[in-house]
């Protein structure tokens, strides 16, 4: 499930700014415009505040071989600015973007042939230098973060992962329209500007997360491992050499296709009249071109039929992933998975915690999470450290002998009853901001549709012992294991 961001409708009534006798259902109005956009609302009288998020049903799992890293470097793009924001001329700055992104095209051909000259990409790159210290005269830095912070803006931010894309600004109810003026403009008008030194800044990113962070290394090297045809094996960064080929027209070709109405899904919460919310995203938002949808992914990864291992030399403290393949939301047995994970491995009372950690004592840490995506079928993870003096080994037949227990030992009603008062409880704290709120209706409408979370809590509630005893025998076994290693010395 999609980091299990779920909730129990009895509590989420009780939230303050929904009224006390009704339901999620009664309170998210939803209001479809002509042009295919999606616009979920839920007013809360509470404080003159709204969190206003835009989502994209497209993530780095829609990219081709030919773009990987598109999505993550898009969303650095998209805070350069438009034809109006960000720049000081832009009549005299587009004839100077050009020649840069014609300079820049000229460099990646180039360095791709097998017999460049360096001299000449040498002097190609110094010319393309000295276009791009000139072209800063007309560039207004952090625009956008400037005028929303000036206007009482927080939080302005975005992410992107593998099944989605979201941009979002918590800001004074009074400047819904400045919201709705400048989030359209982005759209409409975009300008990429500081391309090829924005593709530098991003290559700089993979090698500070991945190349040179132990654990980001150790979670890439399992997805691409785990994975060995579905794209959700490839980093939503993209690799090195995916960084180093991304040009202009290859994200504005991404950018057109996708980031489009059909695909979007605007959601408001905090202190506006619904009614007049909608006319005013439907005068900002309303004109766009619809697009198309995005084409759903049709690569499908085959039954793992053995056991996946993978050691990794790093100079650093031993360290260690183990994934399963499972099933994903809305499928029956993610519900069951949902109490099996809380009751393993979330918190310093479970199963896990207490037995490799506190009694064994061969564990230092624990942690067990769903990835890398949650539209298609994804991962089970549980994440180990050993503790100083003990192996990988150790710490992993420590695992194996627990896990192995889930197909003989039922849990208890008690644990069942407290993982689902866990998985609830951390929900409403999540779902007490009007951004915690927006950011859930959000995920669950682009990867599906939110009203999943109106039968939650009865679905979770049906999950019985016999339902994990059964995901656990099927799904938790060594032939659909993935084992990576991180290991100074690489020895596992």
């Amino acid at each position: 499930m999609y980091r299990r961001l779920v909730l129990l409708i009895v509590f989420i009534v009780s939230i303050p700014g929904l009224l006390a006798a009704s339901t999620l259902g009664d309170n998210v109005r939803e209001h479809r415009l002509e042009n295919g956009a999606t616009l979920l609302l839920i007013e809360r009288h509470t404080s003159p505040t709204v969190a206003a998020y835009i989502s994209f049903r497209v993530g780095s799992v829609n990219e081709t071989s030919e773009e990987r890293g598109a999505a993550h470097l898009l969303e650095h793009m998209l805070f350069k600015g438009t034809k109006t924001l960000g720049t000081r001329n832009y009549a005299a700055e587009e004839p100077m973007l050009e020649q840069i992104n014609a300079l820049g095209a000229q460099i990646d051909r180039l360095k791709n042939q097998v017999a460049s000259d360096p001299h000449e990409l040498e002097r190609l790159r110094a010319e393309l230098t000295r276009l791009q210290k000139e072209h800063r005269q007309f560039v207004v830095t952090d625009e956008f973060s400037r005028i929303y912070a000036e206007n009482g803006g927080i939080g302005y931010n975005a992410f992107t992962g593998k099944d989605q894309t979201t941009y979002l600004i918590n800001l004074p109810a009074n400047k819904l329209e400045l919201w709705a003026a400048i989030e359209s403009d982005r759209l409409q008008n975009a300008v990429f500007r500081e391309f090829y030194t924005e593709r530098d800044v991003v290559a700089e990113e993979r090698r500070r997360s991945y190349e040179s962070n132990p654990q980001g290394m150790l979670y890439e090297t399992l997805l691409a491992t785990a994975y060995k045809v579905h794209p959700y094996r490839d980093p939503v960064i993209g690799w090195e050499s995916d960084i180093a080929n991304l040009s202009p027209e290859k994200i504005r070709g991404f950018f057109s296709r996708y980031y489009t109405p059909v695909n979007m899904v605007i959601t408001l919460v905090g202190e506006f009249e619904s009614v007049a919310a909608i006319e005013l995203v439907e005068r900002y938002f309303g004109k766009l071109n619809p697009g198309v949808p995005v084409p759903p992914v049709s690569d499908r990864e085959p039954q793992q039929r053995g056991e996946r291992r993978v050691v990794i030399d790093f100079d650093c403290e031993n360290s260690m992933m183990i994934a399963f393949h499972k099933p994903t939301m809305p499928q029956a047995e993610d519900y069951a998975f949902d109490i099996l994970m809380q009751v393993l491995a979330d918190g310093r009372t479970s199963r896990l915690y207490r037995e490799l950690v506190v009694e064994q004592e061969v564990a230092s840490s624990v942690d067990i999470f769903s990835a890398p995506g949650a539209r298609y079928d994804n991962l089970m993870i549980i994440r180990l450290e050993p503790r100083s003096g003990h192996s990988t080994a150790e710490v992993e037949a420590a695992l194996y002998r627990e896990l192995e227990r889930l197909q003989d030992e039922p849990f208890s009603e008690a644990e069942i009853a407290k993982a689902r008062k866990q998985i609830t409880m951390g929900q409403m704290r999540r779902l007490k901001s009007n951004s915690g709120l927006a950011r859930t209706l959000s995920s669950f409408e682009v990867l599906g549709d939110w009203r999943y979370l109106l039968d939650y809590e009865e679905k979770l509630n049906m999950v019985n012992a016999q339902d994990i005893m059964k995901i656990a025998e099927r799904y938790l076994t060594a032939d659909n294991r993935t084992v990576a290693i991180l290991s100074r010395g690489g020895e596992g």
